[in-house]
């Protein structure tokens, strides 16, 4: 093992190119610099400096080794700062996943914001229905994520705060007769063939749809199962059946698809950012800037 000090000495005296104005800087006598170089040199295994009664040169070897020691010695420098920074949140890793409905509503400018106010944060995404993302903060493959529930149901063991809630709107297909409405009645939807996502990947907000049905004396048809909401509005396109989605979904705008809000009251979702309580000091940071921005958002009328 190298110390640093005698490659800070070799730094000096490589600027220097005289062991007496170098032992200055270095608030030393000369003697213990020149054991110090071959000391250095001797564990090195190569001559640093060219040494003769006029002057003092680099050697080829001091040459090549002179800008990594002084990046080292910039680095090892850097050094408190960075476990500061890691310490506070304020670089690391964070990884984190989410449901891809949020992607349609304000994840991707809390994304940008964040990154633009923590540079030093490494942000690994990874889109994941509710049940992947439980098994992976089980395997401790993430640290955070956003996720789709019930109203009022978010998992539990572990942090929550709800990030969105909205309502559901009904997925129809533009042919249907309903389409183009500005509202629809529940009642005159129940009998139609549904898509839906399958219970095991949000198991509290599937017991909500199906209840909604039964609670007005429906037994649901189930025509299709698909994960993915991209997937479900497609199958909606096609004519397959028609499919209650997050309101925010009305922005993947897909031909062949109409959405209509329910008229009274609302079937609704929500949406919260969860995460473990043992997670790294970069997800209080996160949980902190999307809570500051929703705050602000709601303060100035922007949903």
């Amino acid at each position: 093992m190298i110390e640093l000090r005698p490659l800070r000495q070799f730094v000096v005296l490589a600027e220097e190119l005289h062991f007496g104005r170098a032992a200055l800087r270095l608030h030393m006598t000369q003697p213990p610099l020149t054991q110090a170089m071959q000391s250095l040199e001797r564990t090195l295994g190569a001559p640093l400096f060219v040494r003769s009664q006029r002057k003092v040169t680099l050697s080829p070897a001091g040459e090549a080794l002179l800008e990594p020691v002084r990046r080292l010695l910039h680095a090892a420098e850097d050094l408190p700062r960075l476990a500061q920074a890691a310490a506070a949140g304020l670089s690391g890793r964070l990884r984190l996943a989410f449901v891809s409905s949020i992607a349609y509503g304000p994840l991707p400018e809390w994304l940008r914001s964040f990154r633009a106010a923590h540079p030093e944060v490494l942000l690994q995404l990874r889109e994941a229905t509710l049940d992947v993302q439980l098994d992976a903060f089980a395997t401790g493959e993430i640290d955070a994520g956003f996720v789709l529930h019930a109203e009022g149901a978010a998992p539990p063991g572990l942090a929550a705060w709800r990030a969105l809630r909205e309502p559901l709107v009904m997925a129809l297909p533009a042919s249907h007769p309903l389409a183009g409405r500005e509202t629809l009645d529940f009642d005159l939807v129940a009998g139609a063939p549904l898509v839906i996502f399958p219970r095991v990947i949000a198991p509290s907000l599937f017991d909500a749809v199906l209840g909604a049905y039964r609670a007005r004396g429906h037994t649901p048809r189930i025509a299709q199962e698909a994960i993915q909401m991209q997937t479900i509005v497609n199958l909606v396109s096609a004519g397959i059946g028609v499919a209650w989605v997050p309101a925010s979904l009305m922005q993947l705008k897909r031909p062949g698809v109409e959405y209509v809000p329910l008229a009274g009251t609302p079937l609704r979702c929500d949406t919260s950012l969860v995460w473990r309580e043992s997670a790294p000091p970069a997800v209080a940071r996160f949980v902190a800037h999307v809570q500051a921005d929703a705050a602000g958002r709601r303060q100035s009328g922007v949903a």
